[in-house]
């Protein structure tokens, strides 16, 4: 595909504000860049009166989608999906030049974000099914704070529910992403989604702060680090209003003497390098029994050494490029730290482009728990590798983490899985796979990886009063 083929990109993008794209009150804008670092677009930077603007007009159709029919609210919703389909390679596109992700993750990513409009479409008109003996209300206004990884599908699973509870919505885009948002806005304008019931501000961490503090917003829904997560909550401490968050992470993925190692190689690669590992439940810390440990590592790095990096357009392509430079900045800085503290690092022998933000998949071996790599989240293709004995060990380790976000466990035995999985303080456990989502299935964190579930019916309860 020529560059440019099928995504057409405007010089300039407005905000979405009452179904209409309003330019912003202050006029000023910020350069969007695209995966390889070069300037793109012009996004507006929303002011605070903006902010007012699209609050406004959010409370204004609240009556209006509330009080509509629950069926047709949901075929509004199955239209989106249907209009996403159709645009499927357009949006594709869009992903993966905005983000860096390659061509086969921004398709799973578009992929998994109909199947999301799909699934809570079916559950508008449902809600009482959903949860017997309660009486489901929406709340009203709900702010949402999406992060760059998997805008669109980010994006879905923060709208979805919230539209089919019969809420209205102010969606924050992430800074360095927020055309893919822009796009859906066409979308939802094109499938007459009546003005204000969905309203879109980009801009910086400022617009995204005024946005979650401002009064007439009922509920805050957050996907991005734990230290912006703290921050909101202290923002909401005492104000009634609900709040949800999904944090950061640093996944623990387990492999047993007993696990099919062929199959686990894959399942590790998938699990961190996947998406550059811009992935907030990646499997960033590998567990391994010590008895497999030497040829376990030995399979990993020879798949590795097979990983294509380069241009995220190419359908060869298996890592895509970084998202910023910022970001790279953060992911050289660790490693560095991990090199300083002693453990060794291991690089996929491949040529970089020369244009453009990249980092080599990367693995970390004699790891000990205290180096930073094993602590802090990298978000990015680094993996470090640490040993156990027993299972009582593989647990106290996987547990020693301020995060709680996911984990995987790779075993011959089920009953292992079922006792692991009781006793690793994570949201979402693995078994013999990793990074599978079923919109039915909820997923969510403890600790630093924060609090309530997106997906399935806890993410209906998310934006629902039910008295």
């Amino acid at each position: 595909m020529g560059e440019g083929e099928r995504l057409d990109v405007r010089k300039t993008y407005k905000l979405y504000i009452g179904g209409r794209f309003p330019r912003t009150e202050s006029g000023r804008s910020y350069l969007v860049c695209d995966d390889k670092g070069r300037p793109w677009a012009n996004a507006c930077r929303a002011s605070r009166k903006d902010v007012r603007d699209a609050v406004q007009a959010a409370r204004k159709a609240v009556p209006g989608w509330s009080g509509a029919t629950a069926y047709n609210r949901g075929q509004i919703l199955y239209r989106v999906a249907e209009m996403l389909e159709g645009r499927r390679e357009q949006f594709v596109d869009q992903v993966a030049r905005s983000e860096g992700a390659t061509r086969r993750a921004a398709a799973d990513a578009v992929d998994k974000a109909v199947d999301r409009w799909v699934w809570y479409a079916g559950w508008a008109d449902k809600l009482d099914y959903a949860f017997p003996g309660r009486r489901p209300a929406p709340l009203g206004v709900a702010a949402q704070v999406i992060p760059w990884n998997f805008p669109l599908l980010m994006a879905a699973w923060k709208l979805a529910p919230a539209l089919a509870a019969g809420n209205t919505v102010v969606l924050k885009p992430a800074e360095t992403t927020p055309l893919t948002a822009l796009r859906l806005g066409e979308v939802i304008q094109e499938a007459e989604l009546p003005e204000g019931v969905v309203n879109i501000l980009t801009g910086a961490g400022a617009t995204g702060a005024a946005l979650v503090a401002h009064p007439g917003v009922d509920k805050v829904a957050f996907t991005g680090s734990t230290e912006v997560g703290k921050a909101i909550q202290r923002t909401l401490a005492g104000s009634g209003r609900r709040l949800t968050l999904e944090l950061g992470g640093k996944a623990a993925n387990i492999v047993f003497e007993d696990a099919p190692l062929d199959q686990a190689v894959e399942g590790i690669v998938n699990g961190i390098y996947f998406n550059q590992g811009h992935v907030c439940c990646a499997g960033s810390r590998l567990l391994v029994q010590e008895s497999i440990a030497e040829p376990l590592v030995d399979k990993l790095k020879r798949r590795m050494a097979t990983l294509r990096v380069g241009d995220p357009l190419d359908k060869n392509t298996d890592v895509g490029a970084i998202n910023s430079l910022a970001q790279l900045d953060k992911i050289q800085e660790l490693v560095a730290s991990g090199e300083a503290d002693g453990a060794q690092a291991w690089q996929a022998p491949c040529e970089l482009p020369a244009r453009g933000f990249w980092f080599r998949p990367t693995v970390f071996t004699h790891v000990a728990q205290s180096y930073r790599i094993a602590q802090e989240e990298i978000f990015g293709p680094v993996l470090s590798v640490l040993t156990f004995r027993t299972p009582d060990e593989a647990v106290e380790k996987a547990n020693n983490t301020p995060y709680g976000l996911s984990a995987g466990v790779w075993t011959d035995k089920g009953s292992r899985i079922l006792d692991l999985a009781n006793r690793m303080r994570a949201g979402v456990v693995w078994a013999n796979t990793f990074n599978r989502f079923d919109p039915a299935s909820p997923f969510g964190g403890y600790q630093e990886s924060g609090f309530g579930r997106e997906g399935g019916r806890h993410g209906l309860a998310a934006y629902l009063d039910l008295s």
